[in-house]
Formats: C-alpha cells, sequence, structure tokens
C-alpha cells in the first residue's frame, strides 16, 4: 500500500482555518516508548475558531498499574487507583479525533500514544497526518528554547500546573494562537505545510511571491532567518527561482534597492504593499 505524502484533499485539511475542526491533544506518560509505555492522562480539546465543541480531561489507569515518571506529573498509583482505563474511554476519544486535524506539541510522541493504546484495546487508530506546535514555534520565533515550558515562561504563561493534560493543553492553545498570529494561514494544509529541516516551501507563499514577480510588485514580507527573529522586508519581487529547493525568491529590498534572495520556505507572510 503506497503511504501517501500528504494529507487527502478537502475537509478538514482544507476548510478556511476558523471552520476546520482541530483536536488539542497532550498525554502525560509512564515513559516515552510507546511500545512498552503507558498514557497515564489525557486532555483533548476539540475546537472550531474559537469554540470548544467536545473535551475529555481524565485519569488513566494502566491495567497493569504502571505510573512511571511520577516525578514529572506527580500521578502516581493511589491516584489513578479508581480511574479509568484506556478501554473505558476510548470511544469517546476516538469520537473527539474523527475527522479532526490533530495539533499537540512534540505531536510524534502523542500520535504515537494514542495509536498503541488504541491498538491495545483492539480498537486500532491511524492518524498519519497532524499539526506540531514545536515545529510551528521553532519556525515563527526565534527563540533560544522551544519546549512548551521554556514558551510558557517567554509568554508569560501560568507554570503552577505544568505537565498535567489539562494545563497542558491550555498552553498549547496559546502557542498555537501566537504562532497562527505571525502565519496568518488560511488552512489546516497550509499550516501543515510549515516545516522545518525538510526544506519545504508553503504553497500559497509561493504562489503569493510568484504574482508579485510577474506585476513586478512590492511585497511586504515576514521573513525569519536562521538563529534570529522574524523582520520586516520590503520587496521589490523580480523573480522566483525555482531550479533550487527550496525555491529563491529575488528582489530588490526598499529603501536602498539591495539585491535580496530570500529562501522560500523561510518566509512566514506575504502582503502585497500598495
Amino acid at each position: 500500500m503506497t503511504v501517501p505524502k500528504e494529507p487527502p484533499p478537502g475537509p478538514p485539511w482544507d476548510l478556511p482555518l476558523d471552520e476546520a475542526p482541530l483536536a488539542f491533544v497532550d498525554l502525560e506518560m509512564t515513559g516515552l516508548d510507546a511500545k512498552k509505555d503507558r498514557v497515564v492522562e489525557i486532555c483533548i480539546e476539540r475546537v472550531a475558531g474559537e469554540e470548544v465543541k467536545g473535551r475529555v480531561f481524565s485519569l488513566v489507569r494502566p491495567e497493569s498499574g504502571e505510573t512511571g515518571n511520577v516525578h514529572i506529573h506527580n500521578i502516581d498509583a493511589t491516584v489513578l487507583a479508581n480511574a479509568p482505563t484506556w478501554k473505558d474511554l476510548h470511544d469517546e476519544i476516538a469520537s473527539l479525533l474523527d475527522g479532526a486535524v490533530v495539533v499537540a506539541h512534540g505531536a510524534s510522541w502523542d500520535v504515537g500514544f494514542l495509536e498503541a493504546e488504541s491498538h491495545r484495546v483492539g480498537r486500532p487508530l491511524s492518524i498519519p497526518f497532524y499539526i506540531d506546535t514545536l515545529n510551528l514555534s521553532r519556525r515563527t520565533l526565534g527563540l533560544p528554547k522551544h519546549s512548551l515550558d521554556a514558551l510558557r515562561t517567554h509568554f508569560g504563561l501560568d507554570t503552577s500546573r505544568a505537565h498535567r493534560a489539562d494545563a497542558d493543553v491550555a498552553a498549547l492553545r496559546e502557542v498555537w494562537r501566537r504562532c497562527i498570529a505571525v502565519l496568518e494561514p488560511k488552512t489546516p494544509r497550509d499550516v501543515w505545510e510549515v516545516r522545518i529541516a525538510e526544506r519545504k516551501a508553503r504553497e500559497h507563499i509561493v504562489a503569493e511571491c510568484t504574482a508579485c514577480a510577474q506585476d513586478k510588485a512590492v511585497a511586504l514580507l515576514t521573513y525569519r532567518p536562521r538563529a534570529k527573529p522574524p523582520e520586516e522586508i520590503r520587496l521589490v519581487v523580480t523573480h522566483v527561482d525555482f531550479t533550487l529547493e527550496p525555491p529563491r525568491v529575488v528582489g530588490y529590498e526598499l529603501p536602498g534597492r539591495g539585491r535580496r534572495e530570500l529562501r522560500a520556505d523561510r518566509i512566514l507572510k506575504v502582503v502585497r504593499d500598495g
């Protein structure tokens, strides 16, 4: 079976971003190996726009009695004694995820555990595509660290309940808002195209720059250089060089008309100037 390289066309990936169902997910686990470690707490908020359409927040009791990582999340065997199991929660979890775009911080871990726990109870879930706010933060913010704890501190968010699933989802959603405010994406697919270390440019950014080049238009670009915060550049776009990967957007910066050649994957936003 051929695995698709990008999310399938249509909903939810191509809906306007404020209409698309997003499932913000955080899990607390006994360790980092989804094959043997277990989830001990879960929070999922299904959101469209700013409206929460559904939510689950619960401790999860591994049938084996494992706890692990108590020093991080403070969830021990006593707390878990009367908690529901994953099997008890599975239908509610699957309903919240159904047809939604999963969003998490360091998302590959959360997705791996969602799939592993569901497989254990004989109700497999497949989540081949998702959005990682760690990836978004690294692309949009020029910060030395991008862990959820570091972002909490940077944005002045409450740290009193860090590493509890509900508090981490609240922080995750705030990081999402901050990144989206910089990127101004149209759809979830547009957000998914924000990649790190993959040399991939967002399609609508390349299209906007190509249109500006055809008209020799001035564009106001938000550009994030390597290891630096975003900067605003007024550029007369002359052409887009597709012989390189990622494409380069070439033009003359105003004022001064100095030549600039910008990596398209580092352009966060394009606005025609006039």
